[in-house]
């Protein structure tokens, strides 16, 4: 279940998912496999070579992808902050307080 976010937010994260473009998510998650993790954020792109070679660049391996409707990495603790830095998603930095 994601919290923190816009029905419009996750709108346009869906849509830019299928154009094939690289869309970053961020929301607050609970999930007790994963104490200490308020937050998840989601890399998706329809093109899986696109979002495989992405990934590569933050040792993100293709297994790891979620292969639904949206496919996706999860990333979330220091690898999440990482990334968000690297992708200059300073909004949702601040905004999830990360």
């Amino acid at each position: 279940m994601a919290f923190g976010i816009k029905r419009s937010e996750l709108w346009q994260w869906k849509k830019q998912v299928n154009e094939g473009k690289i869309s970053i998510i961020t929301h607050y998650w609970q999930d007790d496999r994963f104490p200490g993790c308020t937050t998840v954020t989601k890399i998706g792109c329809a093109d899986i070579d696109k979002l495989i070679s992405w990934g590569e660049q933050y040792s993100l391996k293709s297994r790891w992808i979620h292969q639904n409707a949206y496919p996706h990495f999860d990333v979330f603790g220091e690898k999440q902050k990482e990334i968000l830095k690297q992708e200059e998603k300073v909004e949702q930095l601040r905004r999830f307080k990360l």
